[in-house]
């Protein structure tokens, strides 16, 4: 990677600045130009009153640590915990599971040293589980977009459905596009020429930042995706060059290192 590169860490900003400084740490030059906007939800009173049905579930779904913050904060007190698993995409959502007091012996969370962190290695790992279980129910939890949509993919609900199972879906939060500033929005106008790379964990980050900036020209940008659906979405957008780089910290700063 040319000394002169950047990475723009697009993360919602609670995550942006702790993963910009950690790629900073493994020598990685670094900004932040948060691109998804998390907010609770209006009101909270549907989320409480969903908590009443994790007992009965073989396992609650979480697609983000946000998704863990805004449910754990509706859970009522003296539900136990053990009552079902947790299973949750990466080690980002297991951290929040296991600092929110979810047991780590009922957590089930791809390896550290997995080559993706999705629905397909989480099913990987749960659907031997799910075959052979008598309890048919999963509540997924996830965030919705500002139009109340629900946000994110239904594989792991498609096969949950395949393998007979049932199941629920909870909203936790908004996801919403920021309002850049004008220093923000000339930032993003330089990086699209300067040769920076934006980081997307999200293909919705990308969007956002097209909805925000709508007259930006991403044809000779340059990006980073941490996944080959999000590669081939900025693709199709016209992004002109595109690279795939590792979920995981250590992994994904030495791809970007080895990038010219």
């Amino acid at each position: 990677m040319a000394e002169a590169s950047v990475v723009i860490v697009t993360r919602p900003e609670r995550e942006a600045g702790p993963w910009a400084s950690a790629l900073q740490s493994q020598g990685v030059r670094t900004e932040t130009l948060p691109l998804i906007q998390i907010a609770p939800l209006p009101d909270a009173a549907a989320l409480r009153a969903v908590w009443q049905q994790v007992p009965q579930q073989l396992a609650v779904m979480f697609v983000s640590a946000n998704a863990v913050r805004f449910f754990m904060a509706a859970r009522p007190d003296g539900l136990d915990l053990r009552a079902c698993r947790a299973w949750s995409t990466g080690p980002g959502t297991q951290a929040a599971l296991l600092a929110s007091g979810w047991p780590a012996d009922q957590i089930d969370s791809p390896d550290a040293d997995s080559s993706q962190f999705d629905s397909e290695a989480l099913w990987a790992l749960v659907s031997d589980r799910v075959v052979l279980t008598d309890q048919a129910s999963v509540l997924i939890v996830r965030g919705s977009d500002a139009q109340g949509h629900m946000a994110g993919r239904d594989w792991l609900a498609q096969k949950l459905a395949d393998a007979g199972v049932q199941v629920q879906q909870a909203v936790a939060y908004v996801r919403q596009t920021p309002v850049l500033s004008v220093s923000q929005q000339q930032r993003a106008v330089q990086a699209m020429t300067d040769g920076s790379w934006w980081l997307f964990s999200s293909s919705e980050a990308a969007q956002h930042l097209l909805q925000a900036c709508p007259d930006l020209d991403v044809g000779q940008a340059r990006a980073l995706a941490t996944h080959p659906r999000i590669a081939q979405r900025l693709r199709q957008t016209g992004w002109g060059r595109v690279e795939t780089v590792p979920a995981g910290l250590e992994a994904q700063a030495v791809s970007i290192k080895s990038l010219t």
